[in-house]
């Protein structure tokens, strides 16, 4: 089920970087609020090439488009390929999961389970087609099962795209994960998981539920401003979230931003 793109080591740490929500266009001009989502996923691109020269994963954690289309799909291909390192996608609620798919033929992109050094990272799939809150189908929730059974003795991360925790937004509380308890009633058995990661919420987050670590990220583009009761857009610059995982089950991680980047959202054309 996994396809290693790493070999297991007992002595090295392996650094994935993750791209997340960046809501490209099919046109090569398209903005989110007032910003050329292009520009800024290209210079968050050039962030990452700058900081991290030894890539083993991208993780792009959904809406990679804000359309569905298959030119902002084949757009976050070329864009994205400055850097020299195998990917993996899931869709979130911006995407098309047949456009996405269509993209992916001939390959690995959308493969769920990748084995890397001493872990194991789950992709999941939250998306459910025409809406914009999240869910585990059975499906999912048995793809995860199984990925954590098949290796008891790798470190786990589990990605998906929807926030499966309340994250201090209320405008975003109805259009986070819709079935979490399904999410950590599985998890919950598996005490080698470490971590689970997600995009979606547009801004950093960093925190613990029990031993397990809890990780947002901003966006490549546009993003929210952290505790606000409604829709808010914030000035903070696009980025990125990088996570050096140990072998010894340790993940070390950070974020970086676009320096000197200034950005006012315009409301005025059109918002999320």
């Amino acid at each position: 089920m996994a396809r290693a793109v790493v070999p297991p080591s007992a002595d090295s740490s392996v650094l994935l970087v993750q791209l997340t929500d960046s809501h490209l266009f099919a046109d090569t001009d398209g903005r989110l609020l007032g910003m050329d989502t292009a520009d800024s996923l290209c210079r968050v691109v050039d962030q990452v090439l700058k900081e991290q020269p030894a890539i083993d994963l991208i993780l792009a954690t959904g809406d990679l488009s804000q359309d569905g289309s298959a030119a902002s799909y084949a757009r976050f291909v070329e864009l994205s390929a400055a850097i020299d390192a195998p990917a993996r996608w899931i869709p979130g609620n911006h995407d098309d999961i047949l456009t996405m798919q269509a993209a992916c033929v001939g390959t690995d992109l959308l493969e769920p389970v990748v084995d890397l050094g001493n872990w194991r990272i789950t992709l999941l799939d939250s998306s459910i087609p025409g809406a914009v809150p999240g869910y585990l189908q059975e499906p999912q929730l048995l793809l995860l099962e199984r990925a954590l059974s098949e290796a008891p003795d790798r470190h786990h991360l589990i990605c998906l795209h929807h926030h499966p925790v309340d994250i201090g937004c209320q405008w975003m509380a109805p259009i986070g994960l819709r079935n979490p308890d399904a999410l950590f009633a599985v998890l919950q058995r598996f005490p080698q998981v470490r971590a689970v990661l997600w995009g979606h919420v547009h801004q950093s987050i960093d925190t613990q539920r029990g031993e397990l670590r809890l990780l947002a990220s901003p966006s490549t583009c546009v993003q929210f401003t952290p505790g606000s009761e409604d829709f808010q857009a914030d000035s903070a610059a696009p980025g990125y979230r990088w996570l050096r995982l140990h072998d010894d089950g340790r993940l070390d991680t950070g974020v970086s931003r676009v320096e000197g980047f200034v950005f006012q959202p315009d409301y005025s054309v059109g918002g999320y």
